[in-house]
C-alpha cells in the first residue's frame, strides 16, 4: 500500500482527534448546537480515519490459501464502512441536534470560545487537508481534477480529502451560524447551521458509498492501462490477435489482467510458453500496478475480437 496514503490518514487522525476535544468543550460551555454538531463531525472523522488505517493494514496482508489474490479489497470494504458511519453518526446526529434546537431553542452563552475553537480547528483542518491535497496533486500529474477523482481507486486518499474538505466547509458554516445567532439574538441560525453541516456530511457519505460500491463489485482498470496492455500484446511477434482483455482492481494498486489470445500458427509448445512468459514480464514491467497476468491461448474461428 502506498505510504503516501497512510501518511495522509495519520495526519487527519491526529488532527481530528485534537479538534474533537476542543469543540466539545466549546459546545458544553456555550450550548451551541452548531459546535456540538462540529464535535460529532470530528469524532466521526477520527473514527473513520482509524477504520481506514485498519483497512490499509489488513489490505497489506500477503495472499494465502483462502485469499489467493491477497486482501487488497479490504481497503474498499472499510471505505464503505466509513461512508456508512459518516452518514449515520456524522450527518444523522448533526441534523438531529439541529432539528432538536429548532423545536426547543435555548439562549446561547458567550460565543467567544466558539470563535476561538473554530479558529484553532480551521488551522488543524487546513494542515491535515494540505497533506491530502499534496498527495492528490502528486497523483494527478497532467490529468484534470475531475478525471483524477473519477480514476482514483484509493479510498484512503479520497476519504480523507473529502472528509477534511467537508470539515473546513463545516467550520465555515458553524462560524456563520454562531455569528448570525449572536447578532440577531435568534438561536435558530445556530440550529440551522447544524442541519447544513449534516447535509454536507450526508452528501460526502453518499458519494463515498457510490465510489466504494463500484470498487467492491469489481471495477476495471483505467483505459490508458488497458490500452497499454493491449499495445504490448499486439506488438508481440507471436500474437496473431487478441480475443478478450479483462482487468479488475484487486486493491488500490493491484490489478488482475486476463487475456485470451490467438498465437500465430506453426509455433511449438515451447515457443508459446516462452511468448507467454515474455508478455507477462513486459506487462508487469511497464505497468507496476499489474499484480497478476493470466494468458489463455485459444482458437478464434468465428470469434469476435474484444
Amino acid at each position: 500500500m502506498a505510504s503516501g496514503s497512510k501518511g495522509v490518514v495519520y495526519a487527519a487522525l491526529f488532527g481530528n482527534g485534537a479538534i474533537a476535544v476542543t469543540k466539545f468543550v466549546a459546545a458544553a460551555m456555550t450550548g451551541s448546537s452548531a459546535m456540538l454538531a462540529e464535535g460529532v463531525h470530528s469524532v466521526a472523522d477520527t473514527g473513520n480515519q482509524a477504520l481506514m488505517l485498519l483497512g490499509l493494514k489488513r489490505g497489506d496482508k500477503p495472499p494465502d490459501r483462502t485469499h489467493p489474490f491477497g486482501y487488497g479489497k479490504e481497503v474498499f470494504f472499510w471505505g464503505l464502512v466509513v461512508a456508512i458511519v459518516l452518514f449515520a453518526v456524522g450527518a444523522g446526529v448533526s441534523m438531529y441536534e439541529g432539528i432538536l434546537h429548532l423545536l426547543h431553542p435555548a439562549e446561547l452563552g458567550d460565543p467567544t470560545i466558539n470563535y476561538i475553537v473554530l479558529a484553532i480547528a480551521a488551522v488543524f483542518e487546513t494542515g491535515a487537508t494540505s497533506f491530502a491535497v499534496r498527495e492528490f496533486l502528486h497523483r494527478k500529474g497532467e490529468r484534470g481534477v475531475v478525471e483524477t477523482l473519477k480514476d482514483s481507486k484509493d479510498p484512503a486518499l479520497f476519504v480523507v480529502l473529502f472528509e477534511d474538505s467537508a470539515a473546513l466547509a463545516g467550520i465555515l458554516v458553524a462560524a456563520v451560524g454562531v455569528f448570525l445567532a449572536e447578532v440577531t439574538g435568534n438561536p435558530a441560525f445556530d440550529a440551522g447551521a447544524s442541519i447544513v453541516i449534516g447535509l454536507i456530511l450526508a452528501a460526502v457519505s453518499l458519494w463515498l458509498v457510490w465510489e466504494t460500491r463500484s470498487l467492491l463489485v469489481g471495477e476495471a482498470a483505467r483505459t490508458p492501462l488497458v490500452e497499454g496492455v493491449r499495445g504490448v500484446v499486439q506488438g508481440h511477434e507471436a500474437i496473431e490477435r487478441i480475443g478478450k482483455l479483462l482487468t479488475m482492481h484487486m486493491g488500490p494498486d493491484k490489478i488482475l489482467v486476463v487475456l485470451s489470445v490467438d498465437f500465430r500458427s506453426g509455433l511449438s509448445a515451447e515457443d508459446v510458453e516462452r511468448a507467454a512468459g515474455e508478455l507477462e514480464r513486459t506487462i508487469r514491467e511497464e505497468h507496476r500496478s499489474v499484480g497478476w497476468v493470466f494468458i489463455e491461448g485459444e482458437s478464434f474461428a468465428g470469434h469476435v475480437e474484444g
